[in-house]
């Protein structure tokens, strides 16, 4: 699609970033442009329309970009997924591995409810340690994870395989 193309073509590459063999795709050029940011958006939409969700969750950091105007546009309530110490409250968390390292994130216990449907957007799957953890956090609440969408894929390292059981879409992807 030609429009993906645009979109792909906006995305910036830095070699070695953040550490040596790392390509790293920066989103910055995209959520900057007015029409590619609102072509991700309005695509991540007609989506996520089809899913029937209540509840938007948004991984930290760049989770937040995409998935607070699509919670806006859906008329969802949207839920972070934060790094450790940043939520009041009572919290639960998830470690696990990424492609550069280790990390955990956290969601507050109440933020989802049992029977609550539940899209998850991130900006990249990678390896999808962040996506699978964000997703076990909220089963763990008794949310029921209907799908994970993402701007960028990075098809080499096998993100879906973690996420087979679950709908997966990405608006571009990359070969490593």
């Amino acid at each position: 699609m030609i429009i993906k193309d645009f979109i792909k073509e906006k995305i910036g590459i830095f070699k070695d970033f953040p550490k040596p063999g790392i390509s790293f795709k920066d989103i910055n050029s995209v959520i900057k442009d007015p029409e590619a940011f609102r072509y991700c958006i309005d695509e991540f939409y007609r989506i996520a329309k089809a899913l029937d969700i209540n509840v938007v969750c948004i991984p930290e950091a760049r989770g937040y970009i995409f998935g607070s105007p699509l919670a806006y546009k859906l008329g969802v309530g949207l839920v972070p997924i934060r790094k450790p110490g940043k939520l009041p409250g009572k919290v639960m968390s998830k470690s696990y591995s990424l492609e550069y390292g280790k990390n955990t994130v956290e969601i507050q216990k109440d933020a989802i409810k049992p029977g609550d449907r539940v899209l998850i957007i991130d900006d990249l799957l990678a390896t999808g340690g962040t996506m699978k953890a964000a997703i076990d956090l909220v089963e763990i609440l008794g949310g029921e994870v209907v799908g994970a969408l993402f701007l960028i894929e990075l098809t080499d390292l096998k993100g879906r395989e973690t996420l087979k059981n679950y709908f997966v879409e990405s608006l571009v992807q990359y070969s490593i």
